[in-house]
């Protein structure tokens, strides 16, 4: 029986067959170990069921996509998995932009149906520490108001976090999402959590991606919420994207809408504060003014 509790030492031994010579930051998850010869990796528990197979899943369909790099996989089992570790260096203008376009190809490599799960993946997965389900739709205005908005409104006034009246502001954004949600999009294979806290930016000049909660989507969520816990440059990151495929007219005024999802889903696991700005963003989008507040820098995994 695999121990839960095993050392990151022990499990990166078991699931990768080469000896450890030390650990570098054994406390928490992650943990950084080394194997003989000084290979460094990275060893990090699952939070809740499914949640390794849903992320070695998701990063296997990213990097299928040979667009956007990410971490490989050493070795996993139900409840662990063992990634190399990537040397990184400070953001730097020109592998944003070059990102940019990566990120773009791997939207481009598109998904089966706007919710499904990478290929091997569960369909009750994780975004972080909230649960996420993994449910196909044809219909993204109805699939994001019925799998990305209204579990977590739901989950919040079951947390007293949202009071039923403020509940009604989510229903009516997505009463509206028809006429909201602008031209209608092919799926797109998205990363799924992009805040800038997944995002690596290698040494070697290109980023990684890691942490996926990787489904078929909307390529605008992924742009809209790597602006709003700040990326840096962005801009350039942005100019990259729409060089290499350009966003349709009136992106900007969506990125509110598609910045729901996130928010919701802090305002289920962090509180009162993201419900409020959540709040913001619907009550804008509903109002047709796009929304421009940053909420504070995002320094808790999710």
């Amino acid at each position: 029986m695999v121990n839960r509790d095993e050392d990151p030492g022990q499990v990166a031994a078991r699931l990768t067959g080469r000896p450890v010579t030390g650990t570098r930051r054994a406390s928490g998850s992650p943990a950084e170990v080394l194997l003989d010869g000084g290979t460094p990796v990275m060893v990090k528990r699952g939070d809740g069921p499914r949640a390794v197979r849903a992320e070695v899943a998701g990063l296997r369909w990213l990097a299928a996509a040979d667009a956007v790099r990410v971490p490989a996989v050493l070795g996993h089992d139900e409840h662990w998995m063992v990634t190399e570790r990537v040397p990184t260096d400070s953001p730097d203008p020109e592998a944003a932009l070059l990102f940019g376009q990566a990120l773009a190809a791997l939207h481009a490599a598109g998904a089966p149906r706007f919710g499904a799960p990478p290929p091997g993946g569960p369909e009750d997965a994780w975004i972080g520490r909230a649960p996420m389900r993994n449910a196909p739709g044809t219909d993204w205005p109805r699939w994001y108001a019925e799998h990305r908005v209204l579990p977590y409104v739901r989950g919040a006034v079951d947390r007293g976090t949202l009071g039923p009246g403020e509940a009604a502001v989510f229903e009516q954004v997505c009463a509206r999402l028809p006429e909201l949600a602008g031209p209608p999009e092919p799926p797109a294979r998205l990363h799924g959590d992009l805040w800038n806290g997944n995002v690596l930016w290698g040494a070697d000049g290109q980023v990684r991606l890691i942490d996926p909660a990787a489904h078929g989507g909307h390529r605008e969520t992924d742009l809209a919420m790597l602006r709003l816990f700040g990326c840096p440059h962005l801009d350039r990151v942005l100019a990259g994207y729409r060089q290499a495929a350009p966003l349709a007219d009136g992106w900007r005024d969506r990125v509110g809408l598609h910045q729901l999802f996130p928010l919701l889903v802090h305002a289920v696991l962090f509180g009162r504060g993201y419900a409020e700005q959540a709040l913001a963003a619907a009550r804008n989008a509903l109002a047709g003014r796009p929304r421009r507040a940053t909420p504070p820098s995002r320094d808790h995994g999710a």
